[in-house]
């Protein structure tokens, strides 16, 4: 572990993305089980999700200043912690309103996730590993998303659904063992880290932010750099909560699929979203070990993602043959994790890290805004077919980018009013 303990770190934050979707998706794999015995319909099940994302997008700017406050240790160890006991709870549920308040509450916790993994980020790597980090962490939600289907139903099969429910949750419990065991502190207080490592994480002049209090949000928002990240996050994560909530539905009603072709071809676009989270943070820091500046790195590569996107997008609309429109859908969400690895590193690019989780956190809700609007266009735009929706999605990918270009500035880091200014590109 010796000069390489950064990486077993957001390793294990991989780890816990993968059980994060595994316990988000648990109900929507086992739903028609438990709505035949709690007598619900897709109804209160649109309305379930609802109440998830609304809840996700308020942890998100909770989790995101409480990370900045309490530290990445306990911020880790709350936010799991919660999300871990709400999941079991639902083997307890008896109906739409139980279930409502423990997706709430497993909605605020699980956001904890993403703002924690971005402050962990920006803590333990330089500006030349951040995306390829990025990479890693983000790849925890592409595998979580392929496997959760299968092991929720194989538990299922030996178990039933509420005994299910305790099973993932105990994942979560599990985890926090070789969290407490690993995370001994931060960078300059860990007694593990080397002082080769210590240095090679804080020896691109990008630590300025650090020093002193965190900043407040308002303060954040003051600058048109933290806007770029909000509105780019804003447009795109629709993109990917478009085929997260609806490929099941949309293979099914375009092309007939039951249950069991589904499982067939619905994990087939998250192999090539994992690919897209390791490609997009390695590009990034090959150019930036190649003299490009780090922000004209992550903008390149966010563009690149865009362009990966919109084709794909558009050429979806048509797709005729199911295996066609899953490929298809892969090169969509290999694109998508190219550009939102590098989005999600700006944070901390810009702000360091004392306030990347309060930005990451914030820019997290408007993410979710935006994929609550898409969410409710979907049933309306798509009683002909998903051509329109698919339509949609392909006219805010360029939003999301001419964001970055447009609000972005063109330097990084940017000094904070009483904060040590560091130094420019």
């Amino acid at each position: 572990m010796k000069n390489g303990l950064r990486w077993w770190i957001i390793g294990l934050v991989g780890v816990a993305t993968v059980i994060n979707y595994i316990d988000r998706n648990a109900l929507a794999v086992m739903w028609p089980a438990i709505a035949k015995d709690i007598g619900a319909d897709k109804a209160d099940y649109a309305l379930l999700v609802t109440i998830f994302m609304i809840a996700y997008a308020a942890g998100q700017s909770l989790f995101g200043r409480l990370f900045d406050v309490i530290g990445t240790r306990l911020g880790f160890t709350v936010s799991i912690l919660v999300w871990s006991v709400s999941i079991a709870l639902h083997s307890a549920a008896r109906g739409i309103g139980s279930f409502g308040i423990l997706r709430a509450t497993l909605g605020v916790s699980e956001a904890g996730n993403w703002p924690g993994a971005v402050k962990v980020n920006a803590l333990w790597f330089p500006s030349s590993e951040r995306a390829l980090a990025q990479g890693i962490f983000n790849s925890g939600a592409a595998i979580g998303a392929i496997i959760a289907a299968p092991l929720v139903a194989l538990l299922f099969g030996q178990f039933g659904w509420r005994a299910t429910f305790v099973v993932v949750g105990l994942l979560g419990m599990l985890w926090l063992l070789p969290w407490f065991w690993l995370y001994r502190g931060d960078p300059g207080a860990h007694p593990w880290l080397s002082e080769a490592e210590r240095a090679h994480i804080a020896g691109d002049g990008q630590r300025h932010a650090d020093a002193g209090p965190a900043p407040r949000l308002g303060e954040l928002l003051r600058h048109k750099q933290s806007w770029s990240i909000i509105v780019a996050r804003f447009f795109l994560d629709p993109v990917w909560w478009l085929f997260v909530s609806w490929l099941p539905i949309y293979l099914a009603e375009t092309f007939g699929f039951d249950v069991q072709k589904i499982g067939l071809f619905a994990w087939v676009p998250f192999v090539g979203a994992m690919f897209g989270s390791l490609f997009g943070g390695w590009l990034a820091g090959r150019l930036i070990r190649s003299g490009w500046s780090v922000l004209k790195a992550r903008k390149a590569v966010i563009t690149l993602g865009g362009a990966i996107m919109l084709p794909a997008l558009l050429l979806t609309i048509r797709a005729a043959d199911p295996l066609y429109a899953v490929l298809l859908i892969a090169a969509v969400l290999f694109g998508f994790q190219v550009a939102i690895n590098n989005i999600q590193t700006l944070p901390s690019d810009f702000f360091g890290s004392g306030g990347a989780g309060s930005l990451a956190g914030f820019s997290g809700t408007a993410a979710v805004a935006g994929t609550l609007i898409t969410t409710w266009l979907v049933p309306v735009m798509t009683r002909h077919g998903y051509a329109s929706i698919f339509a949609l999605a392909a006219a805010i990918v360029p939003l999301s980018v001419l964001a970055i270009w447009l609000l972005g500035g063109r330097t990084a880091p940017v000094p904070l009013a009483g904060r040590v200014k560091g130094m420019e590109e």
